[in-house]
């Protein structure tokens, strides 16, 4: 089958095709289209490695560059007969990095508190909730995600940058995967080292982190429950963070099984703990734990290799704990340990960690307000 796609726009980036044929890996080097003339590309596949039907999509390296129609909408997955043996397709824009954002879908931002009081540690905390866009119009309820180093996550003009979750959000919600609330954590600035490590050690001295996990799980979450529709149980519940935010994600989710369900950990400091000794609660009927590991090769201090060996940790706590885990690993050749990289990565973990769905987007979103829709009628 012989695949040709000219693109409307002037791009650098190589031009990768995937669909069901590749598990829908978008950056498959297997997959890579060759440019024959200025925007016009080809690839030709053979078919003991295409189904009957096949359907399809283009991008440039990622779901976060993939195809869009002109007006920077979702495109449908694109679906051809193997018998054709040919096809010329057209792509009008590709999205960068996710953009662009559309601002109908961007959540609902409420301060919480600018002094949140946080009777563990005594001491006050400002915290967000990012609601899904729709959250007052609504009367449905959600899924939460605590995150860590909120001053980080959205806020433009931070020191390092931000993962611009509103703007991710956004596009989640667009593709019809958005509806999580997000309660976001400002850091404690110089006692952030404190507060996100459990035991003293050679970086912290009275470390502060066993009662931070605390506050989470006994203070804050209670609250944000009491306050907000959410959807408490522990089923819907998830923590996250990237560097010290990863590892104190690693310890409330391993101290408190009952209460979170999903952890996403981004670029954790693995080497604070090089032992890998997590204290864990053994409790009567197991617990099933999603994590997505996320990790960047340019990061230095041997990231990826210490994600590997957790990964191995983990597998190996089964036969001795009552916690099942389900792991997503990540690794991206490019990754540094910044605030753009673990951007990228937000929107990827959202939805293995949220939903764990290999269905298209766009039906799925199409799907989701026919329910809707049918569910309101009755």
């Amino acid at each position: 089958m012989r695949f040709t796609l000219k693109s409307s726009e002037e791009d650098a980036r190589p031009v990768y095709i995937t669909g069901n044929f590749n598990k829908w890996n978008p950056r498959d080097i297997n997959f890579e289209l060759k440019e024959i003339s200025p925007n016009t590309y080809f690839i030709e596949i053979n078919n003991d490695q295409l189904p009957d039907l096949i359907e399809y999509k283009f991008t440039r390296g990622g779901w976060e560059n993939v195809e869009i129609d002109r007006f920077g909408n979702i495109t449908p997955n694109r679906k051809v007969d193997k018998k054709k043996r040919e096809t010329k397709d057209i792509v009008k824009k590709w999205r960068l990095n996710w953009a662009p954002f559309k601002e109908e879908f961007y959540p609902v931002v409420e301060i919480i508190s600018e002094k949140f009081f946080i009777p563990q540690l005594n001491k006050t905390r400002k915290i967000w909730a990012l609601l899904p866009h729709n959250y007052h119009q609504s009367s449905d309820s959600y899924p939460v995600l605590y995150l860590h180093d909120a001053q980080n996550l959205f806020n433009e003009g931070s020191a390092f940058g931000n993962w611009e979750i509103d703007k991710k959000m956004s596009i989640l919600s667009e593709y019809g995967r958005g509806d999580i609330i997000i309660i976001a954590i400002e850091n404690g600035s110089e006692d952030r080292n404190k507060e996100y490590v459990l035991d003293n050690n050679s970086i912290v001295q009275n470390a502060e982190g066993k009662k931070y996990i605390r506050f989470l799980a006994d203070t804050l979450k209670p609250y944000v429950d009491s306050v907000y529709r959410t959807k408490s149980e522990r089923e819907y519940t998830g923590i996250g963070g990237s560097s010290l935010g990863g590892l104190i994600s690693i310890y409330s989710g391993f101290l408190y099984p009952e209460v979170y369900s999903k952890l996403m950990i981004f670029s954790p400091s693995l080497w604070l703990n090089p032992d890998y000794n997590f204290p864990q609660m053994n409790f009567k009927n197991p617990y099933d734990i999603k994590v997505y590991l996320y990790g960047g090769e340019q990061e230095g201090s041997e990231m990826t290799e210490r994600i590997h060996l957790f990964e191995q940790q983990l597998e190996a706590f089964e036969n001795t704990h009552s916690i099942q885990f389900k792991i997503r690993r990540s690794i991206n050749p490019d990754g540094q340990h910044q605030e753009f990289y673990w951007s990228q990565e937000f929107p990827r973990a959202i939805e293995w960690l949220y939903y764990d769905t290999e269905d298209d987007p766009k039906e799925l979103s199409q799907r989701a307000e026919i329910n809707k829709n049918e569910t309101s009628e009755t």
